[in-house]
């Protein structure tokens, strides 16, 4: 590491009189170029209250113009934000301090109409707890789009811990009800009910009052056990799947365990151990194999991590080794199971090095590929006379270029052996730091048309459009659109905590129709291909919750399993530092 690139490079914090941060100041330097400096200041405006009123990034800054602009109420509460990048909204709070009002997407624009929320409470004599969200598109009826239903203190509640609270939850993708809670605040049983038509995206929801007439009559219902600190101690998913986990006596994760409905039970996690400061040393996992984490001694930074397969057919599958900057930035990754090759006068090392800037910007990455590895969408053949395997491996380059907001500009590729290069160009507003790929808008001036009000952007890619819910979520991409016929698309669903619960694609092909659900379960995904009608497969995909650092699934098929797979196998995907996953095994380690 190259020490003089960051030398003086200090973050530099100006305030006023009154102790106010006005100004914040950082040095750029970049490895190619370290005796240049380049000062960046961010400014920030108060009002005479002390509130903040305005900030400004450096890039902005040069055009006159600022990211954020606020305006307060005498109690400091934001009630005007105008964001370069998130448009303009408002936000109103009751006396109490409740959300009340709030208008955003605030723009002219017919196709993006302002959408208006709005929160009722219960009255004065109860505790005040809300009780439905109502939506309104400006030139639109007003729709209830959530609705809560809270327990009575009546025996019946009483008997399951329910009592004061919301039993029923009427969402945008139908109704969640909760059961019975824990004395400990642990939801015991929980069932989802989907609206009718939930796959048909023109369905709107409007719950005037607790109306299940336009509910699927079928609820999807998952129970929980707790021991008596709210740890999860067993779980059933909505298929009757059944999870079990134990503690130590520190709580930590001991063991899991998976029964599979009708089936034995199997073991997911059977052993781990932990440092004095909690920290992960060994675990032993069902298919046989063993992580072992080591962490530097003045740092507790991760080290290394180990999987292997111990006793017969012993192996060592991944054994990954960190380096680390003096910040804690990883500046090398080693993988020690694999070997180093020599392909084309190269050596080919399992290493993946990072160089930062002075502002810890990611500038360059170094790693090994395929040789055989394009390009997505790439359709230039490899150069003549190469011949390629699974075991060919070439190095690449891939360097990172930023302006001076700290977005991201250009991505280049470099494999030199092997003639896979290429660049991403990536093209900024010059009045917002919204962006999008080059190949949708080479000009800076004609990057905002591809954005909505509020900053969603309106195209994937050339030819993809994308829409969003009034909520802000994404509603749907359409990947291909056709002059005559359907199009193709893709439309989600979100419970009331904005997270996905269904997902229904459409793509047409030789006179058919052929339809994907995704429905979206605590712990389990509901998978249903149908053609014209007709089931193609029908699949559960169950996701052990407690699997220490791997992630196992289980792939259970009702029907249209396809020939070459085992039904009911488990997948267990071991992951990096950062949770991605690098390695794939069985069941049985293999």
């Amino acid at each position: 590491m190259n020490i003089s690139l960051f030398s003086n490079t200090p973050t530099v914090t100006v305030s006023d009189n009154r102790g106010l941060p006005v100004r914040n100041v950082v040095y750029h330097r970049h490895p190619d170029t370290p005796q240049v400096t380049d000062t960046r200041i961010t400014y920030h405006r108060h009002d005479a209250r002390g509130f903040l009123a305005q900030s400004t990034d450096p890039r902005l800054r040069e055009a006159g113009l600022a990211n954020f602009t606020y305006l307060t109420s005498l109690s400091g509460e934001v009630l005007r934000t105008q964001s370069v990048d998130a448009g303009t909204s408002l936000a109103l709070s009751d006396v109490a301090g409740r959300p009340c009002l709030t208008l955003h997407n605030l723009s002219p624009d017919k196709d993006d109409p302002p959408v208006t929320c709005t929160w009722q409470y219960e009255d004065a004599s109860l505790p005040g707890r809300p009780l439905s969200v109502t939506q309104q598109l400006a030139g639109a009826p007003a729709r209830i789009v959530e609705r809560l239903v809270w327990a009575a203190p009546t025996p019946q509640a009483q008997a399951q811990n329910l009592a004061g609270q919301c039993i029923r939850h009427y969402d945008t993708a139908g109704l969640e009800r909760t059961n019975s809670i824990a004395l400990t605040g642990v939801p015991l049983s929980v069932a989802r009910q989907l609206l009718k038509d939930a796959d048909n995206p023109d369905t709107v929801v409007d719950w005037l009052d607790e109306d299940d007439a336009g509910l699927e009559p079928s609820a999807h219902t998952t129970l929980t056990t707790a021991d008596a600190t709210g740890a999860v101690l067993s779980t059933q998913d909505a298929a009757g799947h059944k999870q079990r986990m134990r503690y130590d006596m520190a709580g930590q994760l001991a063991g899991s365990w998976l029964t599979l409905k009708g089936g034995t039970e199997q073991v997911i996690v059977k052993s781990l151990s932990y440092s004095a400061a909690g920290q992960k040393l060994r675990e032993e996992h069902g298919n046989g194999l063993v992580t072992t984490y080591t962490y530097e001694p003045k740092t507790q930074r991760l080290a290394a991590i180990k999987t292997e397969r111990q006793g017969s057919g012993a192996k060592v599958l991944q054994d990954l080794r960190y380096a680390y900057d003096p910040v804690g930035n990883v500046v090398s990754v080693r993988n020690d199971a694999e070997a180093t090759r020599f392909w084309r006068n190269q050596k080919v090392v399992p290493e993946n090095t990072y160089a930062y800037d002075s502002l810890y910007q990611l500038v360059s990455a170094t790693g090994r590929e395929m040789a055989d590895a394009r390009r997505q969408g790439q359709g230039r053949d490899h150069p003549a006379l190469i011949a390629f395997d699974d075991a060919t491996y070439t190095r690449y380059t891939r360097t990172y270029t930023y302006d001076r907001a700290g977005n991201l500009a250009q991505i280049r590729h470099r494999a030199p052996a092997t003639g896979n290069s290429y660049t991403t160009d990536i093209t900024v507003s010059e009045r917002s730091n919204r962006a999008v790929l080059s190949s949708l808008a080479k000009d800076p001036t004609e990057v905002e048309t591809l954005f909505n009000a509020s900053g969603q952007q309106r195209m994937l890619l050339p030819g993809q459009s994308l829409a969003w819910t009034p909520g802000g979520e994404l509603a749907q991409v359409t990947p291909i659109k056709r002059d005559s016929g359907a199009d193709d698309h893709e439309h989600y669903r979100y419970d009331n905590a904005r997270q996905r619960v269904l997902k229904t694609s459409a793509q047409q092909a030789a006179r058919t129709t052929q339809t994907q659900n995704v429905l979206y379960l605590p712990g389990l995904e509901l998978r249903r291909t149908l053609s014209s009608g007709k089931v193609l497969e029908d699949l559960q995909v169950i996701t052990v919750g407690e699997a220490g650092r791997a992630q196992v699934r289980v792939l259970h098929w009702l029907a249209g399993k396809p020939t070459d797979i085992t039904n009911d196998q488990l997948r267990y995907s071991y992951d990096d530092q950062t949770g991605s996953g690098a390695l794939e095994v069985d069941g049985a380690g293999g």
